[in-house]
């Protein structure tokens, strides 16, 4: 068989392997199985060329997808003896691109964990995947309800010590059973739920079943054996090994906990560092609320942009950490209320507009809607961007859906009256999100009551222009608020809009004010779309 080097391409195909219509043919591969050279196709039925893949065991990827820098990726095995330059790591660590190398298939890249930059072989390392959301996962799968003790014993057949499950009390409603095989019988300890704690023997208490859990599977305490492997659930899933197994997972030993910088609903929110990095924690103790958090956290994987707050990752423990990149200027409402108009120029104004709506055009793009759109939920970075938060958690409500918490100053009509939510709904929240930026940070429909705004504004009422509102700016705010959803503009067309306004405005700025300071490196960088 001659090399592939030496084969000609196929009639009426460009000349060389570096041609953008590259063609392919059979070369030997080690492992003895055909395989196609690096610029390959192969002839199928009826003349046609189709492209082919290589034996992956041991021959180069042919069509190896490019990876821009920032793309995130996950160790396939490990390589702890690395080469000089080469990059140390072991298999499951997540590692960051930074640049590709001339050389074909090779990256310069960075150690999540460790810090460390080197070189890496993209065969050696697979793209970070999203979550698929599944209602199967679950956070706690060693938890099976309301299952009897003999239930229990059959469930945790064969014996195996530390073998594990938890069940609900059938003779103590409210209270909760620790069922454990050791030797050959499976021992039940009674878990009492009291002033919203939980303790086995009184002596340590948790706030929640998942602390409980990760406690006794550290410290034997009480117990006859420290619990050792969870007997799942028929049906469920682990979420922590679907993290895991995805890259999500982050390590609670890299992970320093720092002051509370605000309070919600669902729990705290603290200031931290993971590696070194700033970083912004959300902690749900409720294993509930947890549960539920579960699915919108798997959401909010699939989505990267620079307009949107970075999910980093997942700790499991003292309940659950959702780990968000630090946004150092706090939310957009306090940024404007404390500055005001003598620091922030309506030009800034356009820009955080600009930037809230490219973030929602790319949320709907991909079909997702957020439902709590504010300029509470809109969060300013060190260089000024404007990011939308929380959009991935807006829909979790641990107590159902319950229209008389919605947010009614913010929330369209047809959500208000009926519960539909879409990105139209999302599109009339924009509207007081920008009454709300060119206000600047006043609250919307001043000195109205609740039932009031609501009342008023299935008549058709509006609001007025804030003071010093460019028209065009206060138009759009109108088309946002139009009674039918289907008139209001989709976010694609606001942000064309809003495009237009920002290159109008810095147009008459720089005519007033020559000296007008450029768009450092950095600010321009970040307002670039993430790969």
């Amino acid at each position: 068989m001659p090399s592939w080097q030496d084969t000609p391409c196929p009639p009426g195909s460009s000349e060389g392997r570096n041609s953008a219509a590259a063609w392919c043919v059979w070369a030997p591969c080690r492992s003895g199985v055909a395989s196609l050279a690096p610029w390959a196709m192969s002839c199928g039925r009826a003349g046609r060329w189709h492209p082919l893949t290589s034996c992956h065991s041991c021959c180069p990827l042919l069509l190896q997808k490019h990876w821009p820098p920032g793309t995130q990726c996950i160790a396939k095995h490990d390589h702890s003896k690395p080469k000089a330059r080469e990059l140390a790591f072991h298999k499951g660590d997540i590692i960051t691109i930074i640049e590709a190398c001339e050389s074909k298939g090779w990256y310069r890249a960075k150690h999540n964990d460790t810090g460390e930059e080197g070189l890496l072989s993209a065969s050696s390392v697979r793209e970070r995947e999203a979550i698929r959301v599944d209602p199967k996962l679950s956070l706690m799968p060693w938890f099976h309800g309301k299952i009897s003790g003999v239930q229990a014993i059959q469930a945790l057949q064969p014996p195996e010590d530390g073998l594990f499950l938890v069940r609900e009390s059938i003779r103590h409603p409210g209270d909760y059973v620790l069922c454990v095989s050791f030797g050959k019988e499976v021992i039940h300890y009674r878990i009492v739920y009291e002033e919203n704690e939980l303790t086995i023997d009184n002596s340590i208490r948790f706030c929640n079943l998942i602390d409980m859990i990760e406690h006794y599977m550290k410290e034997q305490g009480a117990l006859c054996t420290k619990l050792v492997k969870p007997k799942p659930k028929p049906g469920t899933k682990s979420a922590e090994e679907e993290l895991a197994k995805a890259g999500w997972l982050l390590k609670l030993q890299h992970l320093t906990v720092g002051h509370q910088i605000g309070k919600g609903e669902f729990g705290d929110v603290l200031q931290g560092e993971y590696m070194g990095q700033k970083v912004a924690l959300k902690n749900i103790k409720c294993d509930v609320t947890a549960q539920a958090f579960l699915s919108e956290t798997a959401a909010m994987t699939k989505v990267r942009h620079k307009n949107l707050v970075c999910l980093l990752g997942v700790i499991l423990h003292n309940g659950l950490y959702i780990v968000m990149e630090f946004m150092s200027k706090g939310n957009l409402v306090n940024y404007l209320r404390s500055r005001g108009r003598l620091v922030v120029q309506v030009k800034q104004l356009i820009q955080f507009a600009l930037d809230v709506s490219q973030g929602m055009d790319y949320l709907e793009s991909k079909k997702l809607v957020h439902r709590d759109l504010a300029a509470r939920n809109i969060l300013i970075s060190e260089e000024n961007v404007a990011k939308v938060s929380d959009f991935g958690l807006a829909n979790v409500d641990p107590k159902g859906v319950d229209t008389t918490r919605l947010p009614v100053k913010w929330t369209a009509p047809e959500a208000l009256k009926h519960n539909k939510f879409s990105t139209k709904s999302d599109v009339w929240s924009y509207g007081i999100l920008l009454w709300e930026v060119f206000s600047y940070g006043r609250a919307p429909y001043p000195k109205m009551a609740l039932k009031e705004v609501s009342d008023m504004v299935q008549k058709g009422y509006q609001m007025g222009a804030p003071d010093g509102c460019p028209p065009s700016i206060y138009n759009l705010m109108k088309n946002c608020w139009e009674l039918e959803p289907g008139k209001r503009p989709s976010f694609k067309k606001l942000t064309e809009k809003l495009q237009k306004a920002l290159t109008r405005s810095t147009g008459q700025e720089g005519g007033k004010n020559p000296s007008q300071p450029h768009i450092t490196t950095i600010e321009a960088q970040n307002r670039g779309q993430y790969p």
